[in-house]
């Protein structure tokens, strides 16, 4: 069972230790970018100690720090640099939560938990990444690059269930980390600020912000590689809202519309390539106008779409329509596939221009 110190993994362990499981726990240690220690993970090391303690479990903190920077963080900067959209959450688990750690730790167990809102499915001997029961806090999207291997060796106990109902658990079972908030940056960031990791990594470089529809400089940026399409914050404009909508790499611009309802930060058509299925093809013979799901960010909203392979392009390659205007398409980012009802993840593929 992998741990974070925080109240869905604790609770995961509770879970599975009701059922009559013989858990071992680890917590995966990664440091500062400069080498260092990072302070936030002592306090989630000691709340995992307790955990193991309070159940009598076995625990272990395990260290994949050269692997996560040399793997997870280089594609991200090296994806930043194209001037595209990065999800290190996705390569973090297919890489080091899934990937390393498996090699390593993992293998030599019957499964590897962890506390992931997703489920499994099995249909005809085969298993299926399928959503969560709470769609709030469902994960499959960023669990939609793991390979097949490593989710049949996967369980995620706490799928099933509504957050509050995690919460209540916890509270009731008196675990420390019941009213503890909930994580919200980068896997394995901690408490580093995303926009300083890139300003050591990529410096700055100040450019023009445009104003898309009139050509007008109203501002000026510090690198375009802190921004992303779709972006509203941050940006230090007054008069807004406005929305990055498009960016110039060679000549480091940023261009910017305003308004709530610009039609220029939606869309209804992305085009993927490098699609990758977890489990199998689920239409191996013909792809033309197939109902689906999709998302383009973490998001609860699953939006409904037809999915086409373009086999002219070559493997891999596909394009969603979506049927309703989309905001913030971001190439580098990844289309998330889901059946036509939104129980099953097939994949996903890497948003193109």
């Amino acid at each position: 069972m992998l741990i974070s110190g925080g109240v869905d993994s604790a609770v995961a362990v509770h879970r599975l230790k009701e059922e009559g499981h013989d858990l071992h726990l680890f917590y995966i240690r990664i440091g500062l970018d400069n080498g260092e220690g990072d302070c936030s993970a002592e306090e989630d090391i000691e709340m995992c100690s307790y955990i193991a303690r309070h159940y009598g479990l076995p625990f272990d903190v395990v260290s994949l720090h050269n692997e996560y920077w040399d793997h997870v963080m280089e594609y991200a900067l090296n994806t930043v640099r194209r001037g595209l959209t990065p999800n290190p959450d996705m390569m973090c688990n297919r890489l080091i939560k899934f990937g390393f750690f498996e090699e390593r730790w993992g293998h030599e167990f019957d499964k590897t938990a962890t506390g992931h809102y997703a489920t499994t499915v099995t249909r005809d001997g085969l298993v299926y990444l399928a959503t969560a029961k709470d769609p709030v806090k469902d994960q499959t999207d960023f669990l939609a690059r793991i390979t097949y291997p490593q989710l049949a060796h996967a369980m995620f106990p706490i799928g099933d269930m509504p957050k509050s109902q995690v919460r209540q658990i916890a509270l009731e079972a008196n675990l420390p980390n019941a009213t503890r908030r909930d994580s919200q940056g980068i896997c394995f960031l901690g408490k580093i600020n995303y926009n300083d990791f890139i300003r050591r990594h990529l410096g700055e470089k100040r450019g023009p912000i445009i104003e898309i529809e009139t050509g007008r400089k109203i501002g000026e940026h510090k690198g375009f590689w802190f921004h992303t399409i779709g972006q509203r914050k941050g940006l230090g404009l007054s008069g807004g809202p406005w929305y990055v909508v498009r960016k110039n790499v060679r000549d480091n611009v940023i261009y910017v519309s305003r308004g709530y309802d610009t039609e220029k930060q939606y869309g209804r058509t992305l085009r993927l390539e490098e699609t990758q299925w977890i489990t199998r093809d689920p239409w191996p013979e013909d792809c033309r106008q197939v109902d689906i799901k999709f998302k383009n960010r973490h998001s609860p909203e699953f939006i409904p779409a037809t999915l086409t392979r373009l086999d002219d392009e070559g493997p891999g390659h596909y394009i969603v329509e979506a049927a309703q205007k989309i905001q913030g398409i971001a190439p580098g980012q990844f289309g998330v596939i889901y059946d036509s009802n939104a129980e099953i993840c097939y994949g996903s593929g890497i948003i193109t221009l």
